[in-house]
């Protein structure tokens, strides 16, 4: 199909705004279709198996003009890998064959964020043989890079309906990921785009107080500029509140850098999407951390047409802000996790002994035990996911069409992980639970033929 706008120029920006040949009204032609799933946890070729229902999947993902999705997992041969395990790893060290970057391709992917908690398992190398296996299939990637400036860039993706730009962070990530600009003499540093966050724990005002006796009896403590509603103990920030809770304050650096790559990917683009791994507050969460709504807010009013999380592995609510989709968590795509070599450090974080346990007794220990302050992954809640289909009619979003998926929770370890369309009482109850989740941000999905459906009316508001 021939590219067509009703305004061709791009969007260019001047003092007090954008001029007249552009503006930051998503621009793309008629029918442009937008797929988003969230993780990629994948570790083979899946195009070539026998796996029930997932060709009618793929078909979906095929008839997209971008088909986008987290890149959760790292890509190489380690015969020939020159890296080694990391001793920071965000929790199991993710590896895939090599034949991997072919088939995403061949499954309809063709724009994936690799900013995650995954992403330097394997260290600079593991991250640089991913890079050059994307780029080698022609799929379009974001969130990492040489120094800062290229981990924070905006990458851009080719389509006979307009030109689209990624911009990919994490606030879930290994210190040692994070990418730095060069300094005088010291050099940039590899790794990832960041969204760094301050967290705290909200306790009632009477809590505080205790936690406030406690800090003050401590021998070492220096009693210069408290703050008397917050209170800092080993390590732990605490604030006074309502409900007890967490909560985050994201880096003020990093959201005036990444809102500045966000709208210079607008610039430079007909449709940008804004992305972000994070697993705040935690797993287990069927909520978003309290900062997010405002900071997806401005990222649509600098120029992004759509945000979508992925990291939480499970499903979130969905919103529709000026017009366009906020996928608060997509949850899992794939989790087909047959991942060999594991690290040694992860044997031991099991109890595992490498001379007598096996790699998938050590996946299956910490798929079960989960991690840090997270259940693990026991539940079907994170087996069951959706697809989310955007279609947009005169450069606006015209519908949200999501079609529920489940991954196998029942199957055999060898088997699990690999999505299929799910129709029937499985259908309606997790577009049911999406619907729960979404009616705090207004949005209202109906169940049509097994598929969750928003749909804006014509004239809404950009």
């Amino acid at each position: 199909m021939e590219h067509s706008h009703e305004n061709d120029c791009h969007p260019t920006q001047q003092s007090g705004g954008y001029d007249t040949v552009g503006s930051i009204a998503t621009n793309v032609a008629n029918g442009f279709t937008l797929v988003a799933v969230g993780d990629l946890i994948v570790t083979r070729a899946l195009t070539k198996g026998q796996h029930p229902g997932f060709d009618d999947l793929v078909e979906i993902l095929r008839d997209a003009d971008v088909t986008f999705g987290n890149m959760e997992t790292n890509i190489f041969d380690i015969r020939s890998f020159n890296g080694s395990p990391q001793a920071e790893y965000g929790g199991a060290y993710h590896v895939s064959l090599p034949e991997l970057g072919p088939d995403l391709k061949a499954m309809g992917f063709n724009l994936v964020s690799y900013a995650n908690n995954h992403t330097l398992d394997w260290g600079i190398e593991g991250m640089r043989e991913t890079c050059r296996a994307l780029d080698q299939n022609g799929i379009v990637y974001a969130g990492v890079g040489e120094n800062l400036a290229q981990a924070g860039a905006a990458r851009f993706l080719e389509t006979p309906r307009g030109r689209v730009a990624l911009v990919s962070f994490a606030t879930t990530f290994t210190p040692m990921s994070r990418a730095c600009d060069p300094a005088g003499e010291a050099p940039g540093r590899p790794g990832l785009n960041p969204l760094r966050l301050e967290e705290s724990v909200v306790v009632p005002p009477a809590m505080l107080a205790n936690l406030r006796e406690v800090r003050d009896a401590l021998p070492n403590y220096r009693p210069d500029h408290d703050d008397p509603n917050r209170v800092t103990l080993v390590g732990g920030t605490y604030k006074a509140g309502e409900q007890v809770g967490y909560s985050y304050q994201p880096d003020p650096s990093d959201v005036a850098r990444i809102l500045r790559n966000v709208r210079q990917g607008k610039q430079f683009s007909d449709f940008c999407i804004v992305t972000n791994h994070g697993h705040e507050p935690g797993n287990w969460s069927k909520q978003p951390p309290d900062y997010e709504q405002m900071f997806a807010h401005q990222t649509i009013d600098a120029g992004a047409d759509a945000y979508i999380v992925h990291g939480p592995h499970q499903l979130r609510g969905i919103e529709i802000y000026k017009g366009r989709p906020i996928l608060y968590s997509a949850g899992n795509f794939i989790m087909d996790d047959l991942r060999t070599p594991v690290g040694a450090d992860m044997f031991a974080a099991y109890d595992k002994d490498p001379r007598t346990d096996t790699d998938a007794e050590v996946t299956l220990a910490e798929m079960s035990q989960g991690y840090e302050t997270d259940p693990g992954f026991s539940d079907p809640v994170f087996y069951e996911s959706i697809i989310a289909v955007s279609r947009f009619e005169h450069t606006q979003l015209a519908e949200l069409r999501l079609y529920p998926i489940e991954l196998g929770h029942s199957k055999r370890f060898a088997n699990r992980g690999i999505p299929r369309l799910v129709t029937g009482p499985q259908a309606k109850a997790i577009i049911e639970r999406l619907q729960k989740l979404s009616k705090p941000f207004g949005t209202e999905i109906t169940i049509e033929n097994d598929v969750g459906v928003i749909r804006l009316r014509p004239g809404s508001p950009l």
